[in-house]
């Protein structure tokens, strides 16, 4: 092969994750998860649910769906846990992803967002991304935060731990929880 060829070789494979020649990421499949929940009707604003009974210890799963306005919570893949939430405006937008729980505290102020009150905050980005306690109603209330009922973010803090980790999306299970 001529020196030329191998050079073009070379070059080609540098550049083909750029040009989006690379192999593709490994798509990870939705958990395997199970509710044993009875919600009997659709939540509105300030309802949640939480039952561990007979649920086995396990890793805790958060997944909130920014469509719905549900936060789910998972314990061994078994649903322990189901509520109302409120989130960032247009304008200001709930980011979605995977975020590690960074930081816990039961009684904190945002130093980002002129001291206001963030109860049991299970901090999601270091750029002022949380799950806490808020007056949960239908408007737009946060800056971007995932607010919960604050008697529904008490119990979360106490089972959540710093690494626990958190999927937000638009679109979890669109026609399975109501």
């Amino acid at each position: 092969m001529s020196r030329a060829l191998r050079c073009l070789f070379a070059v080609i494979l540098l550049l083909a994750p750029a040009a989006g020649l690379a192999a593709p990421r490994r798509v990870e499949p939705a958990p395997d998860v199970h509710t044993v929940l009875d919600v009997g009707q659709p939540l509105g604003p300030g309802d949640y649910v939480w039952d561990t009974d007979e649920v086995p210890a396990g890793p805790t799963r958060i997944v909130v769906d920014l469509a719905k306005r549900r936060l789910y919570v998972y314990r061994a893949g078994v649903e322990i846990g189901r509520s109302y939430i409120v989130i960032g405006p247009p304008e200001q937008p709930t980011p979605t992803g995977r975020f590690p729980i960074l930081q816990k505290h039961a009684d904190h102020y945002s130093s980002t967002y002129g001291g206001a009150p963030m109860p049991y905050m299970l901090r999601l980005t270091w750029g002022g991304v949380a799950i806490h306690g808020s007056a949960v109603e239908e408007d737009w209330v946060t800056h971007g935060c995932i607010g919960v009922p604050t008697a529904f973010a008490r119990i979360l803090y106490a089972h959540a731990k710093v690494g626990d980790q958190v999927i937000v999306t638009r679109n979890w299970l669109p026609a399975a929880y109501p």
